[in-house]
């Protein structure tokens, strides 16, 4: 058979395949995915990873460097996380969503000056019960605290302490998590500043 042929095989099996992984998915889980999402298990990512027991890690995730992940954490699609600047801690029970990037790193003062400088580097740790929306970026150095949650599009670069909500470019906190039992309340600070000025 010649390599034209063979190509052209290969390619039909594949197309066999993903019809049979797309409409399996559909049927089971009402999802259409990318090839490589229904190829591959994203909890076996996680074990390579050496995340801990339950968690999950899309296959289109970048992983760079030392990045630790615990328990029952769920890490979408589309989501970068850099630890080639130092360790990158995300902890128990946290839910990092699509398009998220986090950085132990970054090359600002390197390429102003034109290669000259170093990288700049710093660990990011992340703690238990956080909450991502999408497209939040995490830079270098950031510190994050247990049950927050970080908004939307929202950049962080300070320590954000427990139980905040975090809103923003740059990120500030607007609020604070209040958490009993399987309750959880998010409190605003404008909805607190305005309660009180009805009174």
């Amino acid at each position: 058979m010649n390599p034209k042929n063979k190509t052209e095989n290969l390619h039909n099996e594949l197309k066999i395949l993903h019809e049979k992984l797309r409409q399996d998915t559909k049927n089971n889980w009402d999802r259409v995915l990318p090839f490589e999402e229904m190829l591959f298990d994203r909890w076996d990512k996680a074990k390579f990873l050496k995340a801990k027991n339950g968690s999950s890690v899309y296959e289109n995730c970048y992983v760079y460097g030392k990045v630790s992940i615990g328990k029952n954490t769920w890490i979408g699609p589309y989501t970068i996380l850099d630890g080639s600047g130092g360790k990158l801690t995300i902890g128990d029970y946290c839910s990092i969503s699509s398009g998220v990037q986090i950085y132990t790193h970054h090359t600002v003062m390197w390429a102003l000056t034109k290669g000259k400088a170093s990288y700049q580097k710093k660990s990011v740790s992340i703690g238990d019960g956080c909450y991502f929306g999408p497209n939040a970026i995490v830079s270098m150095g950031s510190k994050i605290g247990k049950c927050c949650v970080i908004g939307a599009n929202t950049l962080v670069r300070s320590k954000i302490p427990d139980n905040s909500i975090v809103y923003g470019t740059p990120g500030k906190i607007v609020g604070k998590v209040e958490v009993k039992g399987n309750n959880v309340n998010l409190v605003y600070f404008d909805q607190i500043k305005n309660n009180e000025n009805k009174k």
